[in-house]
């Protein structure tokens, strides 16, 4: 790899890891934030919910405006916006603006997330190395997720919950000065044409989902405001698909989408990112607020799933090449399950911080290392003019599942009551164990085609992650 492709490989990755500590850093900056903002516990949650609704609802339009207008100048348009946003964060003087700095925020990762992971695929020749970045990338963006807790926790109990959004300000003006000198912007002898109809009904109907599952928390599942708004997603997504079936360059091609390894891959992708982030937010919660620990303390405890999703980066590829893509997936889908399902046993008492550890630290391993696998599974056996939207396809299914899986898991949590945290965690468990099973039957080989793809995914993770002699590969 050349100093050019690792200086690029730098800012990019920096950049997403940094855009997916964003999801979980304030999480455990909840309570102060409420007290300083005057939040009560109707409107706390769309501290969370402002940055993940337009990040999950722009992502397939903004990925497809990337090939427009171009990727690295949606990229650098994204980290100006983040650090407007976060600017904005950090000052705000009341929780008004501080939820539209949220909002910006998300804006700003629906941006830069997709136009950052194409110019990763173009800046890399297709091979093990493109495959190392993009599994690199895969690792990063989960490990931001708790480092994102851990670091919430250091700059709300030793600064101030402010910090969380202004840390963000000098590193995203640094990358945009750095990148227009290393990154070369996208180039098409031909620019498709934008599928306005396609781009609507889609970002319109993700919109309305996060935005029902939202008021279903607030309200109640009977609510018929949030019933209502998924009654519209539900028409507005039906819609985007009869559009697709008949436009002549469709924003997602309905015979990608029909393909198993894709439907299924990005269902596994769904069930970690949702089920995943959902016993972190729970969890941040119960250290606080059952068991009376700092907000330092708190963040310090998701360094052992921290560790525990670096590990899990570093092995999944070699154990794609082992067992399959479709094993993988599915065992670390069964896995995640496992670790949370200890977490049914929770007291009330400080010792149980030990097993929310080892429960941690069991179900991410089983979480990145199913993150890896349905990577591969979702974007293998696609020809090269189909792997723009098969990434795009997961890094929205990524978006989508940090969005939904807070709101539905603590809407059936209900109180944060230790009837509520395991009433929360057992539907959790429950859903892994779900898909997991719908996973493994909907991958299994019908077809010689079909084990072919999943012969390629394996051979890919396998080059991904293991150098010439056997030792992980490294940069």
């Amino acid at each position: 790899m050349t100093t050019k492709q690792k200086l690029i490989l730098t800012l990019l990755l920096g950049s997403q890891f940094m855009l997916s500590i964003d999801f979980s850093i304030l999480n455990v900056a909840l309570p102060a934030i409420g007290r300083d903002m005057h939040m009560g516990a109707a409107t706390l949650p769309w501290v969370a919910t402002a940055f993940a609704l337009p990040s999950a609802g722009f992502t397939l339009l903004f990925g497809r405006l990337g090939d427009l207008a171009g990727r690295r100048r949606l990229f650098l348009a994204g980290l100006v916006l983040l650090a407007a946003g976060s600017l904005t964060g950090g000052l705000a003087p009341s929780a008004d603006v501080l939820l539209g700095a949220r909002v910006a925020q998300g804006l700003a990762a629906a941006l830069a997330i997709p136009s950052a992971l194409g110019l990763l695929t173009t800046s890399f020749a297709e091979g093990p190395l493109r495959e190392r970045a993009l599994g690199l990338n895969g690792a990063l963006l989960a490990g931001g997720f708790t480092v994102g807790a851990l670091l919430g926790g250091v700059l709300t109990d030793f600064l101030s919950w402010r910090w969380a959004f202004l840390i963000n300000v000098p590193i995203a003006v640094a990358i945009v000065i750095i990148a227009p000198a290393v990154i070369t912007e996208s180039g098409h002898s031909q620019r498709p044409r934008l599928d306005v109809p396609g781009a609507v009904t889609v970002t319109s109907g993700l919109l309305a989902l996060v935005y029902g599952v939202t008021l279903a928390r607030q309200d109640g599942w009977g609510s018929g405001s949030a019933l209502g708004a998924l009654a519209v997603s539900g028409v507005l997504l039906t819609v985007f698909f009869a559009v697709e079936r008949r436009s002549s360059a469709p924003l997602a091609s309905v015979t990608v989408l029909a393909r198993p390894t894709v439907k299924w891959g990005n269902l596994g992708g769904l069930t970690i990112f949702s089920m995943g982030s959902a016993v972190v937010y729970l969890m941040t919660l119960y250290l606080q607020g059952t068991l009376g620990y700092s907000p330092l303390v708190t963040g310090l405890a998701f360094a052992v799933p921290g560790v525990a999703a670096v590990t899990a980066g570093t092995v999944a590829p070699r154990i794609i090449g082992r067992l399959g893509a479709r094993s993988t997936l599915v065992g670390g889908i069964a896995l995640q399950g496992a670790g949370f399902a200890t977490l049914l046993a929770l007291g009330s008492q400080r010792a149980w911080l030990v097993l929310v550890l080892a429960a941690l630290g069991i179900g991410f391993f089983g979480h990145v290392s199913g993150i890896v696998a349905y990577t591969v599974t979702a974007t293998s056996g696609l020809p090269g003019d189909e792997q723009g939207l098969a990434t795009g396809l997961t890094t929205m299914t990524q978006l989508v599942g940090l969005t939904i899986g807070i709101p539905v898991i603590g809407a059936i949590a209900g109180s944060m009551s230790l009837a509520g945290l395991h009433r929360g965690i057992g539907t959790d468990v429950a859903l892994n164990a779900v898909f997991a099973a719908a996973i493994w039957a909907g991958l299994r080989p019908r077809s010689r085609h079909d084990r072919l793809a999943q012969a390629d995914a394996a051979v890919v993770a396998g080059d991904a992650g293991v150098g010439q002699h056997g030792e992980p590969a490294v940069f």
